[in-house]
C-alpha cells in the first residue's frame, strides 16, 4: 500500500468521524430548540392570564328559588388558578419530526381565550371578548423558534469550524 493511501484513509476516517459528530448536534437542535421556544411561550402565558378578582372575604350569590345570601368567609379568596394551569407537555417524536404542546388544564380556559356568552333567565345578554392568550403565546414561540433555530445552527458552525 502506498503513503498516498494511508494518508487519504485517515484524512477520509477523520472526515468521518467530524461529521458523525456535527450530525448527531444537528438531531439535537430540533428538541433544544422546541423546548426553549415553547418554555418561553408558557412563560409569557402565565404572566398574562388573567386573575380573577374577588370582593375581599365577601360571598354573596342568590339561590335557586330567588334567596339572596350574603356572608363572610375567614380566609379570602385568591385568584390565579387559570394561570397556574399552563404547562407544556412532554417532546414526542412523530412521523413529521418532534413536537411539544403547550396546554391549560383548567376547565374554563376556553371560554376565557375565545369568549363566551352572558346567560340571564335562559337569556343571551351579552358577549365576553376572548383573551387570545394560546394564539398570542403560540406567535412568539412561532418568532423564537426561527430565532434560536438560527443560533443553533451557527453554534454548530462555529463548533465545527464551518
Amino acid at each position: 500500500m502506498s503513503s498516498n493511501y494511508r494518508m487519504n484513509k485517515a484524512f477520509i476516517d477523520k472526515y468521518r468521524k467530524e461529521l458523525r459528530a456535527m450530525l448527531d448536534d444537528i438531531s439535537e437542535i430540533d428538541k433544544r430548540v422546541l423546548n426553549k421556544a415553547v418554555n418561553l411561550g408558557v412563560a409569557w402565558a402565565r404572566r398574562n392570564a388573567p386573575v380573577g378578582k374577588y370582593n375581599g372575604n365577601v360571598v354573596e350569590f342568590k339561590t335557586r328559588d330567588g334567596k339572596h345570601v350574603k356572608f363572610t368567609i375567614g380566609t379570602p379568596r385568591v385568584g390565579g388558578f387559570l394561570r397556574k394551569s399552563w404547562h407544556v407537555m412532554p417532546t414526542k417524536k412523530t412521523s413529521q419530526g418532534i413536537e411539544k404542546e403547550l396546554v391549560n388544564s383548567a376547565d374554563y380556559a376556553s371560554y376565557v381565550n375565545y369568549g363566551h356568552r352572558i346567560v340571564q333567565g335562559g337569556k343571551t345578554k351579552g358577549w365576553v371578548k376572548g383573551k387570545f392568550i394560546l394564539e398570542k403565546a403560540m406567535n412568539r414561540v412561532e418568532k423564537a423558534l426561527v430565532r434560536y433555530f438560527r443560533e443553533e445552527v451557527e453554534r454548530v458552525n462555529r463548533k465545527h469550524d464551518k
